[in-house]
């Protein structure tokens, strides 16, 4: 059985998700040197998910229930976080596996050869 967190944080349950994750993903940043890098690339993502996000809302492919109600630009502020945190997670566990590769040349990893 899946613990129902939403019946614990209602309304705030989204946000708090993405804020648990998003610590996870600047952790792992961090400890990869990789927060420049990381920001860039989301920057660059980022109006790509927004407009992605805000027709797919308004069209009604999916609904939020357990959010704020809080709305930035015509879409709820947790999809704003959800639009940086993915991505940042993504790159931050990129980041974490390739650093480790690098430590450990021996980890059987095939390197580019160009």
């Amino acid at each position: 059985m899946i613990p129902d967190i939403g019946a614990a944080f209602g309304q705030y349950t989204y946000l708090l998700t993405e804020v648990v994750w998003g610590t996870v993903a600047v952790g792992l940043l961090y400890r990869a040197g990789a927060l420049v890098q990381a920001a860039r690339t989301i920057g660059a993502l980022y109006p790509i998910a927004y407009v992605w996000d805000w027709y797919t809302l308004r069209i009604g492919v999916f609904e939020i229930p357990l959010r704020t109600g809080v709305e930035l630009l015509g879409i709820p502020i947790e999809e704003h976080l959800f639009m940086v945190v993915v991505p940042a997670l993504v790159l931050g566990i990129h980041e974490t596996l390739r650093k480790t590769d690098e430590r450990h040349p021996s980890s059987g990893t095939v390197e580019n050869r160009g």
